[in-house]
């Protein structure tokens, strides 16, 4: 129950920092209230609802108000706290980064359960994780970040396969989750504080 509490209030942290994500991409480029919920509600819940529509269920978020409650605190944080946050941005990234390791695992979790295979499970983790952040710089009209600048969904790809290896090595199924979640953060933290990226595709004229 204790692992379960701590999970909860990850994922609950995961969100919220996903959501204060988009919210501050919006507020950059001077949208609403209205236009920067959408844009948080579209990093916390749209690579979830992506998953569950392609394993046709019902999306998470419309079992519990929880997920859009989050977004809409994180909304009046940005509103009302936004110029004490710049100091924060160093926290924000590790929530951001511990949440984009759950969800990766619910994901891959949530597609097995659903009997798909793992290569299409790994799939679903890696959706669940970035295509919120995806969706988020389409509405804002700009390049999806995951596209050419950080290492973000190959580390949720590395995260699901260290998932995927250990559980063919007849590891336990929680064991696999926790090494999973240590893989996909550290392969993040690690990109991002020595510049590692994938090399850039040039066009021969």
């Amino acid at each position: 129950m204790e692992q379960d509490l701590i999970i909860r209030i990850i994922e609950l942290l995961g969100t919220f920092a996903f959501a204060i994500s988009g919210i501050r991409h919006a507020a950059a480029k001077h949208f609403d209230w209205f236009g920067g919920y959408v844009c948080g509600v579209a990093v916390a819940i749209g690579g979830g609802t992506i998953r569950d529509v392609m394993l046709g269920t019902t999306p998470f978020w419309m079992t519990t108000p929880i997920y859009l409650i989050c977004t809409a605190v994180a909304l009046l944080t940005v509103a009302f706290f936004g110029k004490w946050m710049e100091p924060l941005k160093n926290a924000w990234f590790v929530f951001d980064t511990l949440g984009l390791a759950l969800f990766t695992i619910a994901g891959i979790q949530k597609s097995i359960a659903f009997g798909q295979p793992f290569w299409v499970a790994i799939i679903m983790g890696c959706i669940t994780g970035s295509a919120g952040g995806v969706i988020r710089d389409v509405l804002l009209n700009n390049e999806p970040v995951i596209f050419h600048k950080e290492i973000y969904a190959i580390a949720c790809v590395l995260g699901g396969l260290a998932y995927w290896g250990l559980l063919e090595f007849g590891i336990s199924t929680e064991l696999s989750a926790i090494i999973s979640f240590v893989v996909t953060c550290l392969v993040r933290f690690l990109a991002v504080k020595y510049h590692i990226s994938l090399p850039v595709l040039n066009e021969e004229k």
